[in-house]
């Protein structure tokens, strides 16, 4: 039985829920042929992946545009996290101690020293996983932290500033300061994955693998050389690196175009062995094209669109359950403070109100998600409730008004032109003016980079541009698959090449997935990597630092009222990550909050 401390034992919130042979021609529909699923076995699940995601990544370190939930899902069925928490056993995001490779988890009496015991688990090349394979994930991620996408000043790895390993099983960080156990055992031990020192430790093909890592400038070239094979997507079936593994599954087929095969790793001697001999992950160019899939009977574990909520009966006459997939979420649109042309307009928080008064998200979530998103109005999941949630947030501080969003521009310099579009006339930085950087002549003109595939995220930008237009904003709709958006979305000073995006909206499945303990310093922390628009405000950072630090009560309210007021984003709708069709007899489905899969635990009923 495993031993872990009874601060990383219980649930992190007291309250309810806390806290990827593939032959389908781009899985437009159509039959899977001779494979074992619903309509044919009992060996094999065929799971659609949303619209136009496409995973394009599989080094367990995650470099800036490469977090998507599929790609981390994917990694942990063939390289399992050390330590793992989800809400796929139940209500509450908890510690899966049978999914993780941890065995105990220790803390100190005075709370700096973690003491980690690994599970007597290998490689399926044979090899021991030990506390080398912890080291060397340290070594590669603190030499090359100013490339990994999780990264987030002072944070993992800064705050661990000693590794230890004694003995094979054993690995003891020292911390450089006592932290709340809850959020550093779900929040920065969740980012470590044991990664195959014995394999890997080398900076090309022909190399023998060694100790390099522990020293800095060839640890930079041990990730230059991972980090090169993982952008060769069409080899990541062939490519060695990639067959030594620890996980239940083992890569057997990744096509270009998204196409996963994964197959049971009979070598695997953990706790979460696979329950189906294969699995294959299908992606689709749009929500039409799987739904026809659905149809056909070629997905077992699939989706429809929220509009299909109402007429659910025609799925469930073809064999499957039709389940809400509810997020631990919120959804957003950074803007881009940095951008040259905008930023100054956006740094001001009467334009900020402006838009956001302008967002009916009320209406948007009934009609256009037909029920199957909700209103979100901060920086802190709003479903289920939780001590984390504050009143200003929950009572939506900029609720829809036209009215409002107009006088907020005409009392701040702004008048309609000829074509009815605001221009400041008033420059400067008065009461009554546009505001500090915002010349004369600028017109409110912006642009939404918005993620395609999905008739209910056009429907909701339609909307909302449609609202916009009317307060006199022109608007410009540029739709791009995920991966794109995602890539061009990046943290940017104002003469980079790449700073010519404005908002960005990548959340037609929820924007951004929590750990158990809902932190937003990656994506709101100044200088976090996921602070995709480069929001900053030092009384933000001040509450992140003191909700990781301390146990004080009401540190994460007094952070959620703090921006849903200063509106670092604009707050959209937080939709389910889908609604699931599961066809009947497939067990071990329960759906993560988090957004992410466990495949290993797919079985056709007997």
């Amino acid at each position: 039985m495993s031993r872990f401390s009874s601060a990383v034992r219980r649930t992190v919130c007291a309250t309810a829920a806390t806290t990827v042979a593939l032959s389908l021609a781009a899985c437009g529909g159509g039959s899977t042929g001779d494979t074992t699923s619903s309509t044919g076995g009992e060996s094999v699940v065929n799971y659609a992946l949303p619209p136009n995601a496409t995973p394009n990544w599989i080094l367990p370190i995650g470099t800036p545009g490469t977090l998507a939930t599929h790609n981390v899902s994917i990694q942990n069925t063939l390289w399992p996290r050390l330590v793992e928490f989800n809400g796929s056993r139940g209500d509450d995001v908890t510690l899966d101690e049978q999914a993780s490779v941890a065995e105990s988890i220790e803390y100190s009496d005075d709370g700096t020293q973690v003491t980690v015991t690994l599970k007597d688990m290998h490689w399926n090349d044979g090899e021991p996983v030990t506390s080398r394979d912890v080291e060397f994930w340290f070594n590669l991620v603190k030499a090359n932290k100013d490339q990994w996408a999780s990264y987030s000043e002072g944070r993992m790895p800064d705050d661990v500033t000693a590794v230890e390993t004694p003995d094979e099983k054993t690995v003891v960080l020292t911390l450089d300061q006592a932290y709340n156990q809850d959020w550093f055992t779900s929040t920065q031990l969740t980012l470590i994955t044991p990664l195959p020192q014995h394999a890997w430790a080398k900076t090309s093909d022909d190399a023998e693998p060694g100790d390099g890592d522990r020293d800095p400038k060839e640890a930079r070239k041990i990730f230059e050389y991972l980090t090169g094979a993982a952008e060769d997507v069409s080899s990541y079936a062939s490519n060695p690196l990639w067959q030594v593994v620890s996980g239940p599954f083992e890569l057997s087929g990744f096509a270009t175009n998204g196409e996963v095969e994964l197959t049971r790793n009979d070598a695997y001697d953990g706790d979460d062995a696979a329950q189906s001999e294969q699995v294959n992950l299908l992606p689709f160019t749009s929500g039409d094209a799987e739904v026809n899939a659905v149809r056909a009977g070629s997905v077992d574990y699939g989706y429809i669109p929220t509009s299909a909520l109402a007429e659910k009966d025609q799925y469930t006459s073809l064999g499957y359950e039709v389940v809400p997939w509810n997020g631990w979420s919120v959804t957003y649109m950074p803007y881009n403070f940095h951008n040259p042309d905008m930023g100054a307009v956006f740094s001001q928080l009467y334009v900020r109100q402006a838009l956001q008064h302008a967002v009916d998200q009320e209406s948007i979530s009934e009609a256009v998600w037909r029920g199957g998103a909700e209103p979100g109005y901060g920086p802190v999941p709003q479903n289920p409730a939780t001590d984390y949630l504050s009143d200003v947030q929950a009572d939506n501080p900029y609720p829809f008004d036209l009215d409002a969003a107009k006088t907020l521009f005409a009392e701040h310099g702004w008048t309609p032109g000829d074509d009815g579009v605001l221009t400041c006339t008033s420059p400067g930085t008065g009461d009554d003016r546009c505001g500090e950087g915002v010349d004369e002549g600028t017109r409110m003109e912006v642009s939404f980079l918005v993620q395609s595939g999905s008739q209910e995220t056009d429907n909701q930008f339609a909307e909302i541009q449609s609202a916009l237009e009317q307060v006199g904003v022109q608007v410009r709709l540029d739709k791009a698959p995920l991966n794109q958006v995602l890539s061009r979305t990046v943290p940017c000073e104002p003469g980079d090449d790449e700073c010519s995006w404005q908002l960005s909206f990548f959340g037609t499945a929820g924007s951004w997935y929590f750990g158990a303990y809902p932190t937003g310093e990656r994506i709101f922390g100044t200088g976090g990597t996921a602070n995709f628009g480069s929001y900053s405000n030092p009384e933000a950072d001040r509450l992140l630092e003191d909700a990781v630090l301390s146990n004080e009560t009401g540190t994460m309210a007094d952070y959620s009222a703090l921006l849903a007021k200063d509106l670092p984003v604009m707050w959209l709708p937080n939709p389910v990550y889908q609604v699931s069709v599961i066809a009947d007899g497939l067990t071990g489905t329960t759906q993560d909050p988090g957004a992410n899969f466990y495949p290993q635990r797919w079985a056709w009923a007997d």
